[in-house]
């Protein structure tokens, strides 16, 4: 029987690092882990598992780091996994059949990314609702799929390359080995980390991206990944717009890049030059649901109503379930002038998810549109007693009530915006109008309006 190896690169992972190799310790006949610079108890952690620990300087470079780890490995082939993952508890039974293949040199396995909202996404795979029956997943709303080479031979050939998102694929590509599908998942619950932590961690991909485009500027993933961390991460579109054209330049069979770009045309308005973007994407990459409904976005923002609606429903008719899909299909047929099938629409998606802020959004913009004022300022309150409100959400509905004359309900509403928000000046401007206006009953002293 073929022997295998837990390879890891840890730093300040004590807390999870313990589940991590819990879900391992019976499949692998070692364990090395390199720590990086651990301030915690993560290598007592480590040691206490059995695992045969190394320290090494932190260079910037996640490859290089993870090839020193490598180095160490002794058995015939590798297992590699971040602290903040589990093995599938199918993969004691499933791992070792794989080892046995003689013309694979190794495997794709996927990964589920578990985040918390059904918003998310990793490039341009969607998030899906979580069915999954790991008891530690079970409080995520959704997770991600997708795959990248953790299980290989230990060859002197193969190594990781990339100074981020390293893997060792395009090693085993190069020297025409085999690659391979897994049947098992690695359980990954590092994209539900905090504020300061995901900030923290997004400066450190975006320098290291930089790094790498320096020493690979010819690479256009290189350019991408850099571009897709400006632009999902730190909303600089016009500089991820730049990484991603030069990525097409220099492969313009990178459909995914051709993608991005128009997502970031189309925040920039400029949504005829994204359509063109997209459908390079799809002519390379075929249909795909981001992809469709970015369109729609797009044909929406020039008033093409019946062409937005059209791909919200190819989008609809990939993904399966998706209410914020359904409300802008909804929203497209109202402002196409199928008024009744449209609001019907927008109410099922609000009562399918009435979670998410965006089919309230969308079904009070359809309301106000209508003239329906009586229903956008029901709609309008629904949504603060359902979402997590922020200051603009405050702002709308106290605004529709205003437009009703409703003075006590709209400063009703601002009070308790200022409750939460006590900085916003929008909020306190618009109350101080609001009460100006209750104050002299019959006066049309505020425009409803607020800037």
């Amino acid at each position: 029987m073929p022997s295998l190896s837990l390879s890891m690169i840890v730093r300040d992972a004590e807390t999870m690092l313990p589940a991590c190799l819990e879900s391992a310790r019976n499949l692998v006949d070692e364990m090395v882990i390199a720590d990086t610079g651990s301030k915690d108890g993560t290598l007592e952690v480590a040691r206490r598992y059995g695992a045969r620990c190394l320290s090494i300087p932190w260079e910037n470079d996640f490859a290089r780091a993870r090839n020193r780890a490598l180095a160490e490995v002794r058995s015939d082939w590798v297992l590699v996994l971040d602290a903040d993952e589990q093995l599938d508890a199918e993969a004691g039974r499933l791992i070792p059949p794989l080892l046995e293949h003689p013309e694979i040199e190794g495997f794709k396995v996927t990964i589920r990314n578990y985040v918390t909202s059904l918003n998310h996404r990793i490039w341009d795979w969607p998030a899906r609702i979580n069915d999954t029956p790991l008891e530690a997943a079970r409080r995520f709303p959704a997770y991600i799929d997708h795959e990248n080479v953790r299980l290989f031979r230990r060859r002197p050939h193969i190594c990781f390359v990339g100074r981020v998102h390293e893997t060792v694929g395009p090693q085993i590509i190069r020297t025409g080995g085999g690659l391979g599908k897994a049947d098992f998942r690695i359980h990954h619950f590092g994209l539900a980390v905090d504020a300061e932590t995901r900030l923290r961690k997004n400066r450190q991909y975006r320098q290291l991206g930089q790094q790498k485009v320096q020493e690979m500027p010819d690479n256009a993933q290189a350019h991408f990944e850099l571009g897709l961390v400006v632009f999902d991460s730190f909303h600089d579109d016009q500089e991820a717009l730049k990484s991603f054209a030069l990525a097409c330049r220099l492969n313009p069979r990178l459909g995914v890049a051709w993608l991005f770009r128009g997502l970031a045309l189309q925040r920039l308005g400029h949504h005829s030059e994204a359509l063109t973007s997209f459908a390079n994407a799809a002519s390379i990459c075929g249909p795909n649901a981001l992809a469709t409904e970015a369109e729609g976005d797009s044909h929406y923002s020039l008033g093409d109503f019946d062409s937005a609606r059209r791909c919200y429903k190819r989008a609809l008719a990939s993904t399966g379930e998706a209410p914020a899909i359904k409300s802008k299909i909804g929203l497209a047929e109202v402002r196409a002038g199928r008024t009744r099938a449209g609001l019907r629409r927008l109410r099922r998606a609000v009562e399918e998810a009435p979670k998410l802020a965006e089919v309230h959004d969308r079904l009070i913009q359809a309301c106000v549109w209508l003239n329906l004022l009586d229903e956008a300022a029901a709609a309008a309150d629904r949504k603060l007693a359902a979402v997590d409100p922020d200051p603009p959400s405050f702002l709308r509905a106290a605004s529709i009530h205003a437009q009703m004359l409703n003075w006590e309900k709209a400063g009703e509403i601002l009070r308790s915006g200022l409750h939460q928000f006590p900085k916003v000046e929008r909020l306190r401007r618009f109350l101080v109008e609001v009460e100006a206006a209750q104050a002299a009953p019959g006066a049309d002293r505020c425009s409803g309006n607020p800037s």
